[in-house]
Order: structure tokens, then C-alpha cells, then sequence
């Protein structure tokens, strides 16, 4: 990972330590962990399904979606639908998701990590055309919840490392 990639990645996960709520030391504050890592998992599956409206079913109406990569946030259930969830499965319709360690759970928040990998069968939503090429980029996820949906995700990868796995950058 280039060293930019890895302080933006230690960054944001140092952020998330810093600003989850650790305290599960209740039983209650257990199950609303493991609830929330139900939801993450659920979540996940949908995509796995490769099943957009599924997965946007976990979203907030208001929701903010923000690609570190892209550098802007979808705002809206609708838009993060179709300008995230529908538009990768379109350009990766094998895509893959799989959280590679236990979360960071905090009471309304969850910080994880991730290998998301799969091929480029499908053009990009920006008109970029499929490569053909197999990909596989880690990365973390933030996720604030309210009332059990997403209100806000960020996703930060090493970009670079993804377009050149896919032929788009040298």
C-alpha cells in the first residue's frame, strides 16, 4: 500500500478507535453489538447477492455515502443506490465482500475492515468501458447508524492500486 494510502487508511481507522463508544462492559451494550455486526453482515450479503435494492434497504432516506477515493458523498438513499451500490454491481456483477476481521463496535457505529474483490465484466457509470480484468483491493469501512440504518458510510481503498489492477492506470 503506498504511504499515503496507509496514513489515510490509519487515519481514518485511528479516528473511528477514537471516536467509537467502547464501553460493552453491559449485556445490553453486548447485544446491541452483536446487532450491529448482524446488520454489517447483513448488509454485506446483499451485496454478495449482488441485490442493489437490498442492500439500499439498509440505508436511511437521508443517508451520506462518501468515496474517499472519489472524494464526494452520494447523498440520499436513491443516489447512493444508483450512483454506488447499482453502479458496482453493474461494472462488477461478481463482486465479492468479506469483512476480514472482528469490527470496531461502538453504540451507534461500526469501523471494519475489508477485501473487495471480483471482475470488471461491466462498464463503469462515468462511461469507462469494462477491462475484463479481475481485481482484489482492501480497504475500511465507517458507518454511523440511527434507528438501525445507515446514516452515513465511508469507504477508504487504495484507488490507484484498484485502477491499476484493472488496466486504468499505469
Amino acid at each position: 500500500m503506498k504511504p499515503l494510502c496507509a496514513r489515510l487508511l490509519f487515519a481514518a481507522l485511528t479516528f473511528a478507535v477514537a471516536t467509537l463508544n467502547q464501553g460493552c462492559a453491559s449485556t445490553q451494550s453486548a447485544r446491541r453489538s452483536d446487532n450491529i455486526v448482524n446488520l454489517v453482515d447483513d448488509y454485506m450479503a446483499a451485496w454478495n447477492a449482488h441485490d442493489a435494492a437490498r442492500a439500499a434497504a439498509f440505508f436511511d432516506e437521508n443517508i451520506e455515502y462518501y468515496d474517499a477515493s472519489v472524494g464526494a458523498s452520494q447523498h440520499g438513499k436513491a443516489n447512493a443506490q444508483k450512483n454506488v451500490v447499482e453502479a458496482f454491481l453493474q461494472a462488477v456483477p461478481d463482486a465479492e465482500w468479506k469483512r476480514d476481521a472482528a469490527p470496531i463496535v461502538g453504540n451507534d457505529a461500526v469501523a471494519f475492515q475489508w477485501t473487495f474483490s471480483g471482475t470488471n465484466t461491466g462498464d463503469w457509470s462515468d462511461g469507462t468501458k469494462a477491462t475484463g480484468k479481475t481485481f482484489t483491493v482492501r480497504g475500511a469501512t465507517l458507518i454511523r447508524l440511527s434507528d438501525n440504518k445507515i446514516v452515513f458510510q465511508a469507504d477508504y481503498y487504495d484507488a490507484y492500486a484498484f485502477f491499476k489492477q484493472l488496466g486504468l492506470a499505469k
